[in-house]
């Protein structure tokens, strides 16, 4: 059954900065060719880090100087920083360049071996730190706000930062569609709901459809193009969507309209169980 057509394709370099919008997006069983390629990494922790720790990463956006492919997913990436000013990953300073930005020591790292287990590592919750307040302000929660729900995620995020061998959160693919869109600014987001605030890999037009689709699709595959995709778990949605970046100001609205009307889940995490390419304007159809 057609549900929609593919209208944007996305790639991110590194992990929390701007992406780049492609036309076409070769995918196998890691995701998109040269997706979260990179990923600063804070020297004093020895862990890679996201914008969920620190958020100022939103207002870089990073584009490739080569084409990634399967076996080539970390070329070479220039980074624009929040001033406009651009730094290459081949520059001897480009880690001093980020620091200084940043306000910490931090290292650009590519994607290491899946075996390289200590490098995912997640580092230890250092003493003193009540691990459930730590998740809470991870989820910008207020008093009385519930926990999301975390059952869709893979155990082994509890001891890794991402799974190993990628720089993901979660799962390899990240979808979304336009109606779960619509359907969080018409519930509160009102225009600050922006795709960029939610970093898919590929988003569906899904025309008239109302609703937030991708719960109804957990479980289920779709086709886009010649790739096959089956639905895990709906996307589970901590601060970022509310911070910052480059084209935009935060946003309460649309932080309290995930955690008032989503239950903080919107979109869906994916694996890939067929390879190949994805084009703009491609059919996607449900399968089952």
């Amino acid at each position: 059954m057609s549900v929609g057509t593919v209208t944007q394709l996305w790639r991110y370099p590194i992990k929390s900065m701007g992406g780049e919008q492609i036309t076409a997006a070769q995918i196998d069983h890691n995701g998109v060719a040269g997706d979260r390629g990179w990923a600063v990494r804070e020297v004093e922790a020895d862990e890679t880090r996201s914008a969920r720790q620190i958020p100022k990463l939103l207002q870089f956006a990073a584009s490739y100087a080569e084409s990634p492919s399967f076996d080539r997913r970390s070329p070479a990436v220039t980074i624009t920083t929040p001033t406009d000013a651009q730094v290459q990953s081949a520059d001897a300073n480009c880690d001093s360049q980020l620091t200084e930005i940043l306000g910490r020591a931090v290292k650009l790292t590519p994607l290491h071996p899946v075996d390289d287990l200590e490098h995912y590592r997640r580092a230890p919750m250092p003493e003193g730190i009540d691990p459930i307040s730590a998740l809470r302000a991870v989820f910008n929660l207020e008093a009385g706000d519930p926990l999301p729900d975390l059952s869709g995620l893979p155990q082994e995020l509890s001891g890794f930062s991402t799974p190993p061998g990628t720089y993901f959160d979660c799962y390899p693919i990240h979808i979304m569609t336009t109606s779960s869109l619509n359907t969080l600014s018409a519930v509160g987001g009102g225009n600050d709901v922006d795709v960029r605030r939610f970093r898919p890999n590929i988003l569906i037009d899904t025309g008239d459809a109302e609703g937030l689709l991708e719960v109804d699709w957990t479980g289920k595959k779709l086709r886009l193009g010649e790739v096959v995709i089956e639905l895990h778990t709906t996307t589970v949605r901590c601060s970022v969507p509310a911070h910052a970046q480059r084209n935009f100001g935060s946003s309460r609205a649309v932080g309290r309209a995930l955690i008032e009307n989503t239950k903080q889940h919107l979109g869906s995490y994916c694996t890939v169980l067929e390879s190949g390419t994805i084009n703009l304007g491609d059919e996607v159809e449900l399968l089952d």
